[in-house]
């Protein structure tokens, strides 16, 4: 017999402003799932065990993996698996705010396999309608993907609207989508999750023709709608093709000036878009809502070498982020598989920052960008003590030039996470030079300032002596002023 249990919590909390009636906010019951059986004795010992890592103790992940192994194998769980139902309700209901959502009750699920007609068993689907009913919920929001039989079921079954995380994910892609290519870009995925979920309701729905061999049920509405659906993903394809030669086009003129792009990428909410604010001075949007951030942005920024980049903001990932999605917004992220380098921003302050590691560098390998020089940004350590930083730097093995921990909040590590890029970038090496540029060349003299680290200078006649360096694109403009006498101790 299948083992069948749940966690039930109500919630009486609304959002910070509105309301449900006033301000648009739907009452959303929330059910979380674990597909896997466990005693409540092993159950608790894990969750005891990864609380101790997550308070950050002096143990090694290695060590308390090796030592929850045993209880690990008599639980059907890995030690260190990744989110366990409990972290992954904690992220749903994060997902929930961001799309405006009331939690009006929550439920979490066990039971060894999912239920082939419903996900959850016809006992817990029961259960939910009466809570909907209840707590006059709106609609209830499933922490796992909907077969289309499912989610036709469910519908039938309960007293309000029914939607999987994908869909969930897709509504807040479309509340965040400002461009006119973030539009084309949602639209083409739910239009693309929509197309096989369709139902009708048979000659009930259909049209009629006229004339001979035409008279009799004809095409149903139904299939009408997928013709007209599949219409416009073909029209929104041809579309999305001409926004990426546009992109291409621009991404050459960019080219023609051998100007490096670094891009960041992260889970969403991993502050993106603080931490390129805080280095370019931009002002993109910052907020605490997942996947605040659909549109790319491009700004240049100078490091220590003199050397310009241009660093990119780009969308944030998660955990399960529908193909869909990447496929639709392909367009946007070849700004990360043109990337020569990528900063991995990672939320230190996180309880299953491995997890969210993990899900980034599957979606980077969706793009083929895995095998791109990358560097950890360990964001947020504001949010650490003294204790708990010394534990992230232990777990992660902070190795110079890959990982860097900084604080886009406060501005802390920033100046090393610069120096950390300029080591990290292999095109347009810097070079070492000694110069002699005569003072009448002013403006050759106003390059070399503003373009090159200048570690001394002194004067000699009409000459000025230069030891620099700097960009070899730009050293290479200033080969006729390269010091004869200084020549071969030149260093690259």
């Amino acid at each position: 017999m299948e083992v069948d249990t749940a966690r039930t919590r109500a919630h009486t909390r609304s959002p910070a402003t509105g309301s449900r009636r006033g301000g648009g906010y739907e009452r959303a019951i929330l059910v979380g799932v674990d597909f896997t059986v466990r005693s409540r004795t092993n159950r608790v010992g894990l969750e005891s065990a990864r609380a101790a890592v997550r308070r950050n103790q002096p143990e090694t992940e290695d060590a308390l993996a090796s030592q929850l192994a045993p209880l690990a194998a008599s639980s059907s769980l890995p030690a260190f698996s990744g989110l366990d139902a409990e972290d992954s309700m904690e992220e749903f209901r994060e997902l929930v705010l961001s799309a405006g959502g009331e939690v009006a009750a929550e439920l979490i699920q066990r039971r060894p396999r999912p239920d082939p007609a419903t996900l959850i068993g016809t006992g817990k689907v029961e259960e939910i309608a009466g809570i909907a009913a209840s707590s006059e919920a709106d609609l209830v929001l499933f922490d796992h993907d909907l077969s289309p039989t499912q989610l036709r079921n469910l519908d039938a079954a309960l007293p309000c609207r029914v939607l999987d995380r994908t869909q969930l994910i897709l509504d807040i892609f479309a509340r965040h989508a400002r461009t006119r290519e973030g539009q084309l870009q949602v639209e083409l995925a739910q239009l693309e999750y929509m197309l096989p979920r369709l139902t009708g309701k048979g000659k009930a729905m259909s049209q009629l023709g006229g004339g001979i061999g035409t008279r009799g049920p004809g095409e149903t509405q139904l299939e009408t709608d997928r013709r007209r659906i599949q219409r416009r993903i073909d029209q929104l394809k041809l579309d999305l093709e001409a926004v990426r030669r546009v992109r291409r086009q621009q991404r050459q003129r960019r080219e023609s000036v051998p100007v490096p792009t670094v891009a960041l990428v992260g889970y969403t909410n991993a502050g993106k878009s603080t931490l390129f604010n805080r280095i370019t001075g931009a002002q993109v949007l910052e907020s605490s809502q997942m996947f605040a951030t659909l549109d790319p942005k491009l700004r240049a920024i100078e490091l220590p070498s003199r050397r310009k980049v241009l660093l990119s903001d780009t969308v944030g990932f998660i955990r399960n982020l529908p193909h869909s999605l990447v496929t639709s917004f392909r367009a946007t992220l070849e700004e990360v598989e043109q990337a020569e380098i990528l900063l991995h921003v990672r939320d230190s302050a996180s309880s299953y920052g491995e997890e969210q590691k993990a899900q980034v560098e599957k979606v980077l390998g969706e793009l083929n960008a895995l095998s791109k020089p990358r560097i950890e940004v360990l964001n947020k350590i504001d949010l650490l003590d003294a204790h708990q930083r010394g534990g992230v730097a232990s777990r992660t093995g902070l190795v110079a030039g890959q990982e860097v921990m900084v604080s886009a909040r406060t501005g802390e590590g920033l100046d090393g996470l610069l120096v950390a890029i300029d080591e990290a970038l292999y095109s347009d090496p810097v070079i070492e030079a000694d110069l002699d540029v005569p003072q009448k060349e002013g403006a050759a003299l106003a390059a070399i300032e503003a373009g090159m680290v200048i570690h001394s200078r002194t004067y000699e006649g009409n000459l000025v002596h230069l030891s620099v360096a700097g960009p070899a694109s730009l050293l290479g403009r200033f080969r006729e002023y390269k010091s004869r006498e200084h020549g071969a101790g030149n260093r690259e």
